[in-house]
């Protein structure tokens, strides 16, 4: 339960902290304005190197999880459920 909750909080601050930067990003003299354009483009780079990141941990998991538990293993033993007949 606390690993949720300090990743929940790690979320928030991941979003409210750029939402805060944008919003008072414009310039406080009539005529400075944000441009949207580099805003989203700057958002959807950021995001994509996150999701890439996201992605290359969660396939090197699985590859890991695969290898680490394949019937072959030579320390791999059958648990009590799926008996010893082999």
């Amino acid at each position: 339960m606390k690993m949720i909750f300090g990743f929940l909080i790690a979320m928030a601050v991941l979003v409210l902290l750029p939402a805060a930067d944008f919003a008072f990003a414009a310039g406080d003299e009539p005529g400075e304005y944000l441009d949207r354009r580099v805003v989203i483009w700057n958002l959807f780079y950021k995001l994509m190197t996150v999701a890439f990141t996201v992605g290359a941990v969660v396939s090197g998991t699985m590859i890991w999880q695969c290898w680490r538990f394949r019937e072959s293993h030579p320390k791999a033993k059958p648990t009590a459920y799926e008996g010893t007949d082999w």
